[in-house]
């Protein structure tokens, strides 16, 4: 099978590698779209640590970074009751950097980390799952603490994890959704997908109050994780902020935000992939409208040179072929 590596940084060998075979409680997905998660393909093209104690090493583990797949299940391995040959699925939850990754012709995942997800939509739609599923226990979260219906609700960057965001938030009754991002093509697709307005944080008018007035956001979402954009959506919202983006420096929790709340991202759930699936067959998530470039595997440095120009939301690289159109 076809098997993309990362040799180095900056580098990249398409390999031969047998079929592998799937064992207690695994399935062999024979992948048919795979998209990119920014921060690990960007992070891991240049050797730049995803986490304080984290460093990648190289060549690194073939098929890595790939994680958000969607295929068809080819074989099952023994004790495998969940899913069967044949079945279309995407995985919704990522495996140790040390297992082979799903940039390659086939694909091994435990039964459990797999979801059934439709036969009639396009692929783009469904291997962004991963990332949706992330976004959705954020969202599910915020529902049980009951800050998401009839509410203000503002989201902080609006890459692919933004613009989920944008989507969940209007799913969930808010009375108005507003997206914050620096670029003019990112701000018009979240008005696209939903956004009642969308402004350069940079470029602020008296329309978003920031503290110490009474902010007019009620509910919000970083998703960006800098020192920058995290005490921007602390000072734009009153009740409560929800830090998705990855932490890397502190933040400062100051004298004016006295009366706000802050909550973390739980982890991967499979509750949360349902959810975003749910969404997804009710029409109310678009993950298709992320995927703003398709390329074979091939090509892998044209799709990450896509996004390092921030040219590119989503790229979906297809190991087997696109289909014809």
């Amino acid at each position: 099978m076809k098997c993309l590596q990362i040799t180095a940084p900056g580098e990249f060998a398409i390999l031969d590698a047998p079929v592998p075979e799937p064992g207690e409680g695994q399935v062999l997905m024979r992948v048919e779209a795979v998209t990119t998660c920014v921060q690990w393909d960007l992070h891991c093209w240049h050797d730049e640590p995803m986490f304080v104690s984290h460093q990648f090493r190289y060549p690194y583990t073939p098929g890595r970074c790939g994680h958000e797949a969607v295929g068809t299940i080819e074989a099952v391995g023994p004790g495998v009751t969940e899913v069967s040959p044949g079945e279309r699925v995407s995985a919704w939850r990522d495996q140790s950097e040390s297992i082979q990754g799903a940039y390659a012709h086939y694909y091994i995942v435990p039964a459990a980390s797999v979801i059934r997800v439709p036969e009639d939509l396009p692929a783009q739609a469904l291997a962004p799952i991963e990332m949706a599923m992330c976004m959705g226990t954020v969202f599910r979260m915020l529902r049980d603490m009951d800050v998401l219906e009839g509410r203000v609700f503002g989201a902080t960057g609006l890459g692919p994890a933004g613009l989920i965001a944008i989507q969940m938030a209007r799913a969930e009754g808010a009375a108005e959704v507003i997206g914050f991002d620096l670029l003019p093509a990112r701000r018009e697709l979240a008005l696209q997908l939903g956004a009642d307005a969308c402004y350069d944080p940079g470029e602020l008018d008296d329309r978003i109050p920031l503290r110490p007035s009474r902010p007019r956001l009620e509910t919000s979402v970083d998703c960006v994780g800098f020192k920058q954009t995290v005490e921007f959506s602390m000072d734009a919202t009153s009740d409560v902020v929800a830090l998705f983006g990855v932490q890397r420096e502190d933040y400062t929790y100051a004298q004016r935000h006295h009366n706000l709340r802050l909550c973390g991202y739980k982890g991967h759930w499979r509750e949360s992939a349902e959810y975003a699936v749910d969404l997804i067959e009710r029409g109310k998530l678009d993950l298709a409208a992320l995927v703003t470039h398709d390329l074979p595997l091939e090509r892998y440095d044209e799709g990450i040179a896509l996004l390092e120009r921030q040219e590119a939301v989503k790229v979906c690289y297809w190991p087997c072929g696109a289909p014809e159109a």
